[in-house]
């Protein structure tokens, strides 16, 4: 099942394994190659990043 960035906001994942916990914010741009960025905020420090959402699909869900 391929998930819509929409839906992913307000869920939370895990920078890999062992990374810190980030909470999806917003759905970004779609780029030339077919990605699209999404805006996560990591919860260790409140910072706003923008993140690939095929990166995304790769890291675990935080539960």
């Amino acid at each position: 099942m391929i998930l819509q960035p929409q839906s992913l906001l307000g869920t939370w994942r895990r920078f890999g394994a062992v990374g810190p916990v980030y909470e999806i914010v917003a759905a970004g741009p779609e780029l030339p190659d077919g990605d699209r960025m999404m805006r996560v905020r990591v919860l260790e420090s409140g910072e706003e990043v923008d993140y690939r959402y095929t990166d995304i699909m790769d890291d675990p869900q935080e539960r």
